[in-house]
């Protein structure tokens, strides 16, 4: 699943509509805004509609970016 939009963030916590980019499906979860979460987790989250995840689909996945830079306390 991939970051559709983020509807939410306080300090580094967000919610975020994500979606799958196999089936399509949408749902509102809640992350963590640094380099980490962007570039390991995401591609890691398996969709609970079709069981895909970014690293199961082989795609291009690229991560997207910090609102603070890393190391910075907020």
């Amino acid at each position: 699943m991939t970051i559709k939009e983020i509807i939410y963030q306080h300090r580094r916590d967000f919610k975020a509509i994500f979606v799958c980019s196999a089936c399509g499906y949408e749902e509102e979860r809640r992350g963590y805004d640094d380099d980490n979460f962007h570039r390991n987790v995401v591609p890691k989250i398996q969709c609970p509609h079709c069981g895909l995840s970014e690293e199961d689909l082989d795609t291009d996945y690229r991560p997207m970016g910090t609102k603070y830079a890393e190391g910075v306390q907020v």
